[in-house]
């Protein structure tokens, strides 16, 4: 599957599709710039999802706070219940370099295109 389908695949999930960048989220992003926050995106998953075992899986990522965050929710890559069930990436093992590009990639594009939605590229 490309990244192509698997967010269109998400973008028919009520949950995931509810998750939407507001606007303190766009003006973050426009000062950080997008390479800072692909720098964030790759801190908060190898921290909070590259672990194999992690004491609060499912309840690791806050719903708001951070652009990261937001897309973590919209692209089902918020714990590692979500990873195996939407990314068919195994619970019990630690996460490759491979699978954390893949996720970040993921998180990027999905932030590239609420921006584009929202009138702004980078």
């Amino acid at each position: 599957m490309t990244y192509k389908d698997i967010l269109d695949k998400l973008s028919k999930s009520k949950f995931r599709s509810s998750f939407k960048l507001k606007e303190k989220d766009i003006n973050y992003i426009k000062e950080k710039g997008p390479l800072k926050i692909k720098e964030h995106a790759y801190d908060f998953i190898n921290k909070r999802l590259t672990p194999c075992v992690i004491p609060n899986d499912g309840k690791q990522t806050p719903m708001k706070g951070h652009p990261v965050f937001i897309a973590q929710h919209a692209c089902a890559c918020c714990c590692r219940g979500c990873l195996e069930k939407w990314h068919k990436i195994p619970k019990n093992k630690n996460l490759t370099s491979k699978e954390v590009d893949y996720i970040v990639n993921l998180l990027m594009l999905w932030i590239k295109k609420e921006l584009q939605e929202a009138k702004w590229n980078y």
